[in-house]
Protein backbone atom coordinates (compact mmCIF):
# COMPACT_ATOMS: atom_id res chain seq x y z
CA UNK A 1 0.00 0.00 0.00
CA UNK A 2 2.97 2.49 0.73
CA UNK A 3 4.57 1.79 -2.11
CA UNK A 4 1.27 2.29 -4.53
CA UNK A 5 0.75 5.87 -2.62
CA UNK A 6 4.51 6.56 -3.14
CA UNK A 7 4.33 5.59 -7.05
CA UNK A 8 1.07 7.84 -7.62
CA UNK A 9 3.12 10.44 -6.05
CA UNK A 10 5.37 10.31 -8.16
CA UNK A 11 3.80 9.77 -11.30
CA UNK A 12 3.54 13.19 -12.30
CA UNK A 13 7.69 14.38 -11.35
CA UNK A 14 9.51 12.39 -13.92
CA UNK A 15 9.74 15.18 -16.60
CA UNK A 16 12.14 13.01 -18.47
CA UNK A 17 9.32 10.34 -19.59
CA UNK A 18 7.94 10.95 -22.86
CA UNK A 19 4.54 12.18 -22.57
CA UNK A 20 1.47 10.54 -24.43
CA UNK A 21 -0.85 11.80 -26.97
CA UNK A 22 -3.95 12.83 -25.46
CA UNK A 23 -6.89 11.24 -27.26
CA UNK A 24 -8.87 14.26 -28.68
CA UNK A 25 -11.79 12.37 -28.66
CA UNK A 26 -12.26 12.72 -24.82
CA UNK A 27 -13.23 16.02 -25.29
CA UNK A 28 -13.92 16.90 -28.77
CA UNK A 29 -16.50 14.69 -27.95
CA UNK A 30 -18.11 16.31 -25.07
CA UNK A 31 -17.69 19.54 -26.62
CA UNK A 32 -19.88 18.56 -29.61
CA UNK A 33 -22.37 17.26 -27.81
CA UNK A 34 -22.38 20.67 -25.47
CA UNK A 35 -22.84 22.44 -28.57
CA UNK A 36 -25.88 20.13 -29.90
CA UNK A 37 -27.17 21.19 -26.57
CA UNK A 38 -26.75 24.90 -26.77
CA UNK A 39 -28.77 24.58 -29.98
CA UNK A 40 -31.63 22.81 -28.87
CA UNK A 41 -31.70 24.74 -25.54
CA UNK A 42 -32.12 28.05 -27.49
CA UNK A 43 -34.55 26.44 -29.75
CA UNK A 44 -36.65 25.08 -27.35
CA UNK A 45 -36.66 27.97 -24.93
CA UNK A 46 -37.08 30.73 -27.45
CA UNK A 47 -40.64 31.53 -27.06
CA UNK A 48 -40.61 31.92 -23.37
CA UNK A 49 -37.11 33.79 -23.83
CA UNK A 50 -38.45 36.62 -25.90
CA UNK A 51 -41.38 37.08 -23.84
CA UNK A 52 -39.38 37.54 -20.66
CA UNK A 53 -36.04 39.07 -21.86
CA UNK A 54 -36.94 40.37 -25.58
CA UNK A 55 -34.52 38.25 -27.04
CA UNK A 56 -35.20 34.43 -27.89
CA UNK A 57 -31.29 33.49 -27.23
CA UNK A 58 -31.43 34.70 -23.75
CA UNK A 59 -31.60 31.34 -22.30
CA UNK A 60 -29.11 29.76 -24.69
CA UNK A 61 -26.72 32.31 -24.07
CA UNK A 62 -27.17 31.53 -20.37
CA UNK A 63 -26.15 28.03 -21.20
CA UNK A 64 -22.92 29.31 -23.43
CA UNK A 65 -21.75 30.81 -20.33
CA UNK A 66 -21.55 27.76 -18.62
CA UNK A 67 -20.06 26.01 -21.02
CA UNK A 68 -17.09 28.53 -20.81
CA UNK A 69 -17.28 28.04 -17.16
CA UNK A 70 -16.70 24.25 -17.54
CA UNK A 71 -14.27 24.39 -20.35
CA UNK A 72 -12.49 26.60 -17.85
CA UNK A 73 -12.95 23.88 -14.99
CA UNK A 74 -11.63 21.35 -17.14
CA UNK A 75 -8.77 23.29 -17.68
CA UNK A 76 -7.88 23.84 -13.97
CA UNK A 77 -8.48 20.13 -13.14
CA UNK A 78 -6.25 19.33 -15.85
CA UNK A 79 -3.61 20.77 -14.31
CA UNK A 80 -3.82 18.81 -11.15
CA UNK A 81 -1.90 15.49 -10.77
CA UNK A 82 -4.05 12.67 -9.98
CA UNK A 83 -2.72 12.43 -6.39
CA UNK A 84 -4.74 15.23 -5.36
CA UNK A 85 -7.58 13.90 -5.59
CA UNK A 86 -6.04 10.46 -3.85
CA UNK A 87 -5.60 12.39 -0.90
CA UNK A 88 -8.70 15.06 -1.27
CA UNK A 89 -11.41 13.17 -2.64
CA UNK A 90 -12.50 12.00 0.72
CA UNK A 91 -12.55 16.09 1.96
CA UNK A 92 -14.62 16.89 -1.36
CA UNK A 93 -17.33 14.03 -0.53
CA UNK A 94 -18.02 15.27 3.00
CA UNK A 95 -18.23 18.61 1.59
CA UNK A 96 -20.95 17.65 -0.82
CA UNK A 97 -22.75 15.92 1.85
CA UNK A 98 -22.73 18.56 3.99
CA UNK A 99 -24.11 20.53 1.02
CA UNK A 100 -26.36 18.11 0.61
CA UNK A 101 -27.94 18.67 3.73
CA UNK A 102 -27.51 22.49 3.85
CA UNK A 103 -30.32 22.07 0.75
CA UNK A 104 -32.99 20.84 3.72
CA UNK A 105 -32.30 23.64 5.63
CA UNK A 106 -35.34 26.72 5.13
CA UNK A 107 -34.07 29.84 3.83
CA UNK A 108 -30.73 28.13 2.91
CA UNK A 109 -31.50 25.55 0.25
CA UNK A 110 -33.68 26.75 -2.91
CA UNK A 111 -36.75 24.71 -3.87
CA UNK A 112 -38.27 23.45 -7.59
CA UNK A 113 -41.16 21.68 -8.24
CA UNK A 114 -41.17 20.45 -4.61
CA UNK A 115 -38.31 19.96 -4.53
CA UNK A 116 -34.92 21.01 -2.22
CA UNK A 117 -32.18 20.15 -4.60
CA UNK A 118 -30.18 23.19 -4.71
CA UNK A 119 -28.23 26.03 -2.92
CA UNK A 120 -28.39 29.72 -3.99
CA UNK A 121 -24.49 30.85 -4.04
CA UNK A 122 -23.92 34.60 -4.92
CA UNK A 123 -27.13 34.39 -6.88
CA UNK A 124 -26.49 30.91 -8.53
CA UNK A 125 -28.29 27.46 -8.28
CA UNK A 126 -26.03 25.02 -7.34
CA UNK A 127 -26.80 21.35 -7.32
CA UNK A 128 -24.59 19.22 -5.05
CA UNK A 129 -25.76 16.03 -5.86
CA UNK A 130 -23.89 16.56 -8.73
CA UNK A 131 -20.43 17.26 -6.72
CA UNK A 132 -21.20 13.77 -4.97
CA UNK A 133 -21.40 11.91 -7.53
CA UNK A 134 -17.82 12.63 -8.40
CA UNK A 135 -16.71 12.99 -4.90
CA UNK A 136 -18.28 9.01 -4.28
CA UNK A 137 -16.10 7.72 -7.33
CA UNK A 138 -12.46 9.18 -5.57
CA UNK A 139 -13.27 7.95 -2.52
CA UNK A 140 -14.65 4.49 -3.37
CA UNK A 141 -11.90 4.31 -5.74
CA UNK A 142 -9.18 4.98 -3.45
CA UNK A 143 -11.03 2.15 -0.90
CA UNK A 144 -10.40 -0.36 -3.34
CA UNK A 145 -6.86 0.46 -3.91
CA UNK A 146 -6.42 0.24 0.43
CA UNK A 147 -8.47 -2.78 0.83
CA UNK A 148 -7.87 -4.97 -2.26
CA UNK A 149 -6.99 -7.96 -0.13
CA UNK A 150 -9.92 -7.58 1.85
CA UNK A 151 -13.13 -7.07 -0.21
CA UNK A 152 -15.66 -7.19 2.37
CA UNK A 153 -14.09 -4.63 4.55
CA UNK A 154 -14.21 -2.69 1.17
CA UNK A 155 -18.07 -3.50 0.73
CA UNK A 156 -18.76 -2.51 4.47
CA UNK A 157 -17.18 1.20 3.87
CA UNK A 158 -18.86 1.85 0.05
CA UNK A 159 -21.77 0.27 1.81
CA UNK A 160 -21.75 2.97 4.53
CA UNK A 161 -20.66 5.90 2.11
CA UNK A 162 -23.61 4.94 -0.45
CA UNK A 163 -26.09 5.04 2.97
CA UNK A 164 -24.91 8.36 4.39
CA UNK A 165 -25.23 9.85 0.30
CA UNK A 166 -28.45 7.96 -0.06
CA UNK A 167 -30.15 9.92 3.43
CA UNK A 168 -30.27 13.45 2.63
CA UNK A 169 -30.99 12.86 -1.11
CA UNK A 170 -34.03 10.93 -0.26
CA UNK A 171 -35.11 13.72 1.64
CA UNK A 172 -34.74 16.17 -0.64
CA UNK A 173 -36.57 14.34 -2.62
CA UNK A 174 -34.24 13.14 -5.16
CA UNK A 175 -35.11 9.19 -6.02
CA UNK A 176 -33.18 9.74 -9.10
CA UNK A 177 -29.85 10.61 -7.93
CA UNK A 178 -30.27 8.17 -5.16
CA UNK A 179 -30.56 5.70 -7.45
CA UNK A 180 -27.84 7.05 -9.23
CA UNK A 181 -25.36 7.40 -6.38
CA UNK A 182 -26.42 3.34 -6.04
CA UNK A 183 -25.52 2.22 -9.45
CA UNK A 184 -22.10 4.46 -9.29
CA UNK A 185 -21.17 2.88 -5.41
CA UNK A 186 -22.04 -1.18 -6.24
CA UNK A 187 -20.63 -0.53 -10.22
CA UNK A 188 -17.45 0.74 -8.76
CA UNK A 189 -17.21 -1.92 -6.37
CA UNK A 190 -17.83 -4.86 -9.40
CA UNK A 191 -15.00 -3.34 -10.99
CA UNK A 192 -12.21 -4.54 -8.60
CA UNK A 193 -14.10 -7.68 -6.76
CA UNK A 194 -16.86 -9.21 -8.86
CA UNK A 195 -20.78 -9.32 -8.51
CA UNK A 196 -21.85 -11.25 -5.68
CA UNK A 197 -22.03 -8.55 -3.18
CA UNK A 198 -23.36 -5.67 -5.03
CA UNK A 199 -26.24 -8.60 -6.70
CA UNK A 200 -27.55 -9.08 -2.94
CA UNK A 201 -27.28 -5.46 -2.07
CA UNK A 202 -29.98 -5.35 -5.42
CA UNK A 203 -31.50 -8.49 -4.67
CA UNK A 204 -32.80 -6.32 -0.63
CA UNK A 205 -32.97 -3.03 -2.42
CA UNK A 206 -35.68 -4.27 -5.27
CA UNK A 207 -37.40 -5.39 -2.06
CA UNK A 208 -36.81 -1.81 -0.14
CA UNK A 209 -37.57 0.26 -3.36
CA UNK A 210 -41.34 0.12 -3.21
CA UNK A 211 -41.63 1.46 0.03
CA UNK A 212 -40.15 4.73 -1.06
CA UNK A 213 -42.08 4.95 -4.10
CA UNK A 214 -45.48 4.24 -2.29
CA UNK A 215 -44.99 7.01 0.53
CA UNK A 216 -44.67 9.65 -1.87
CA UNK A 217 -47.62 9.99 -4.23
CA UNK A 218 -46.01 11.34 -7.29
CA UNK A 219 -43.58 8.64 -7.39
CA UNK A 220 -47.13 6.22 -7.66
CA UNK A 221 -48.22 8.16 -10.40
CA UNK A 222 -45.15 8.47 -11.97
CA UNK A 223 -45.09 4.65 -11.89
CA UNK A 224 -48.72 4.43 -13.31
CA UNK A 225 -47.92 6.64 -16.06
CA UNK A 226 -45.07 4.38 -17.10
CA UNK A 227 -47.30 1.79 -16.90
CA UNK A 228 -50.09 3.37 -19.28
CA UNK A 229 -49.96 7.00 -19.73
CA UNK A 230 -53.05 6.78 -21.84
CA UNK A 231 -55.07 5.88 -19.09
CA UNK A 232 -55.16 9.71 -17.52
CA UNK A 233 -53.94 11.61 -21.16
CA UNK A 234 -54.75 15.09 -19.49
CA UNK A 235 -52.82 14.39 -16.25
CA UNK A 236 -50.29 12.02 -14.77
CA UNK A 237 -49.99 10.63 -18.54
CA UNK A 238 -49.74 14.17 -20.35
CA UNK A 239 -45.66 14.74 -19.71
CA UNK A 240 -45.03 11.14 -21.01
CA UNK A 241 -47.72 11.20 -24.17
CA UNK A 242 -46.09 14.52 -24.87
CA UNK A 243 -42.67 13.30 -24.89
CA UNK A 244 -43.82 10.15 -27.61
CA UNK A 245 -45.37 12.92 -29.96
CA UNK A 246 -42.48 14.86 -30.26
CA UNK A 247 -40.58 11.47 -31.51
CA UNK A 248 -43.24 11.11 -33.45
CA UNK A 249 -43.53 14.34 -35.07
CA UNK A 250 -39.40 14.33 -35.94
CA UNK A 251 -40.02 11.12 -38.23
CA UNK A 252 -36.61 10.29 -39.99
CA UNK A 253 -34.76 13.81 -39.91
CA UNK A 254 -37.11 15.91 -37.99
CA UNK A 255 -39.03 18.75 -38.27
CA UNK A 256 -35.88 21.11 -38.16
CA UNK A 257 -34.23 22.93 -35.79
CA UNK A 258 -36.57 25.75 -34.62
CA UNK A 259 -39.53 24.30 -36.08
CA UNK A 260 -40.72 22.04 -33.55
CA UNK A 261 -44.35 22.41 -31.63
CA UNK A 262 -44.00 20.47 -28.51
CA UNK A 263 -42.06 23.30 -26.90
CA UNK A 264 -45.30 25.62 -27.22
CA UNK A 265 -46.27 24.81 -24.03
CA UNK A 266 -47.00 21.21 -24.71
CA UNK A 267 -43.83 19.24 -23.98
CA UNK A 268 -42.90 20.38 -19.87
CA UNK A 269 -39.60 20.63 -19.07
CA UNK A 270 -38.54 20.90 -22.72
CA UNK A 271 -34.91 22.16 -22.27
CA UNK A 272 -33.99 20.02 -19.35
CA UNK A 273 -35.64 16.45 -18.28
CA UNK A 274 -36.95 16.30 -22.24
CA UNK A 275 -34.33 17.37 -24.48
CA UNK A 276 -34.18 14.44 -26.13
CA UNK A 277 -37.61 13.80 -26.93
CA UNK A 278 -37.27 17.70 -28.95
CA UNK A 279 -33.90 16.79 -30.29
CA UNK A 280 -35.99 13.57 -31.81
CA UNK A 281 -38.48 16.00 -32.97
CA UNK A 282 -36.60 18.65 -34.47
CA UNK A 283 -33.42 16.64 -35.87
CA UNK A 284 -35.37 13.03 -36.11
CA UNK A 285 -34.17 10.17 -35.66
CA UNK A 286 -30.83 10.60 -37.23
CA UNK A 287 -30.39 13.32 -34.43
CA UNK A 288 -31.41 10.48 -31.45
CA UNK A 289 -29.26 8.75 -33.13
CA UNK A 290 -26.33 10.34 -33.72
CA UNK A 291 -26.07 11.44 -29.82
CA UNK A 292 -26.29 7.69 -28.73
CA UNK A 293 -23.38 7.36 -31.24
CA UNK A 294 -21.38 10.17 -30.17
CA UNK A 295 -21.84 9.24 -26.55
CA UNK A 296 -21.15 5.48 -27.52
CA UNK A 297 -17.96 7.15 -29.35
CA UNK A 298 -16.78 8.89 -25.99
CA UNK A 299 -17.38 5.72 -24.26
CA UNK A 300 -15.52 3.29 -26.49
CA UNK A 301 -12.59 5.97 -26.13
CA UNK A 302 -12.45 5.82 -22.39
CA UNK A 303 -12.93 1.78 -22.34
CA UNK A 304 -9.78 1.98 -24.65
CA UNK A 305 -8.20 4.32 -22.05
CA UNK A 306 -8.84 1.99 -19.10
CA UNK A 307 -7.60 -0.84 -20.88
CA UNK A 308 -4.22 0.72 -21.27
CA UNK A 309 -3.94 1.35 -17.81
CA UNK A 310 -2.16 -0.87 -14.78
CA UNK A 311 -4.76 -1.44 -12.57
CA UNK A 312 -4.99 1.17 -9.84
CA UNK A 313 -6.52 4.20 -8.42
CA UNK A 314 -6.67 6.24 -11.62
CA UNK A 315 -7.52 3.09 -13.40
CA UNK A 316 -11.17 3.00 -11.24
CA UNK A 317 -11.40 6.41 -11.55
CA UNK A 318 -11.64 6.21 -15.63
CA UNK A 319 -14.11 2.97 -15.08
CA UNK A 320 -16.07 5.24 -12.05
CA UNK A 321 -16.75 8.49 -14.17
CA UNK A 322 -17.41 6.54 -17.15
CA UNK A 323 -20.35 5.17 -15.62
CA UNK A 324 -21.92 8.44 -14.10
CA UNK A 325 -21.66 9.71 -17.20
CA UNK A 326 -23.37 6.54 -19.15
CA UNK A 327 -25.87 5.32 -16.58
CA UNK A 328 -27.57 9.29 -16.43
CA UNK A 329 -27.39 8.98 -20.73
CA UNK A 330 -29.36 5.74 -20.04
CA UNK A 331 -31.79 6.70 -16.98
CA UNK A 332 -32.53 9.87 -19.11
CA UNK A 333 -33.08 8.21 -22.62
CA UNK A 334 -34.86 5.39 -20.95
CA UNK A 335 -37.12 7.75 -18.91
CA UNK A 336 -37.97 9.93 -22.00
CA UNK A 337 -39.01 7.38 -24.48
CA UNK A 338 -41.10 4.83 -21.73
CA UNK A 339 -38.66 2.32 -21.45
CA UNK A 340 -38.78 3.24 -17.41
CA UNK A 341 -40.22 5.37 -15.44
CA UNK A 342 -38.98 9.07 -15.57
CA UNK A 343 -36.84 10.27 -12.76
CA UNK A 344 -36.06 13.78 -13.51
CA UNK A 345 -32.22 12.53 -14.06
CA UNK A 346 -30.58 15.56 -17.25
CA UNK A 347 -28.86 14.07 -20.38
CA UNK A 348 -25.31 14.51 -19.96
CA UNK A 349 -23.97 17.52 -21.47
CA UNK A 350 -27.19 18.47 -23.20
CA UNK A 351 -29.76 19.40 -20.42
CA UNK A 352 -30.13 22.96 -19.68
CA UNK A 353 -28.09 23.91 -15.79
CA UNK A 354 -25.46 25.30 -15.15
CA UNK A 355 -24.04 22.82 -11.79
CA UNK A 356 -24.48 19.88 -14.53
CA UNK A 357 -22.71 21.08 -17.15
CA UNK A 358 -19.69 22.09 -15.38
CA UNK A 359 -19.22 19.18 -12.90
CA UNK A 360 -19.56 17.12 -16.53
CA UNK A 361 -16.44 19.06 -17.66
CA UNK A 362 -14.83 18.63 -14.63
CA UNK A 363 -15.06 14.85 -15.23
CA UNK A 364 -13.38 15.67 -18.51
CA UNK A 365 -10.11 17.62 -17.05
CA UNK A 366 -9.94 14.63 -14.27
CA UNK A 367 -10.08 11.70 -17.80
CA UNK A 368 -7.47 14.19 -19.77
CA UNK A 369 -5.19 14.56 -16.28
CA UNK A 370 -4.98 10.41 -15.99
CA UNK A 371 -4.78 10.39 -19.84
CA UNK A 372 -1.34 12.34 -19.48
CA UNK A 373 -0.21 10.80 -16.25
CA UNK A 374 -0.94 7.00 -16.89
CA UNK A 375 -1.68 6.19 -21.00
CA UNK A 376 0.85 4.26 -22.36
CA UNK A 377 2.95 5.49 -25.25
CA UNK A 378 1.19 3.61 -28.30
Amino acid sequence: MREYEDRISESDEDEDEPTPRIDPLIWLVPLLLSSIGILMVTSTTSPVSFEVSGTPFATGLRQLKWLGIGLCSMLFVFRLPIRVWYKLGGVLWGMSLVMVALTLIPGVGASASGANRWLRVLGVSIQPSEIMTIAAVFVIAKLAVKNEMNPGKCFVCVLTLMIASCVPLMFQPDLGYTILIVLICMGMFVERFGWKLPLLTGVVGSMILPVFIMIKPYRWRRLLAWFDPWLDPSDRGFQPIQGLIAFANGSGWGSGLGHGLQKLNYLPAAETDYIYASIGEELGLAGTLGVLLLCGLWAARCRILYNHMPEGFATSIVWGITITVVLPLFINVAGVTNLMPLTGMPLPFLSYGGSALVMMWVRIGVMLRIHKEYREDS
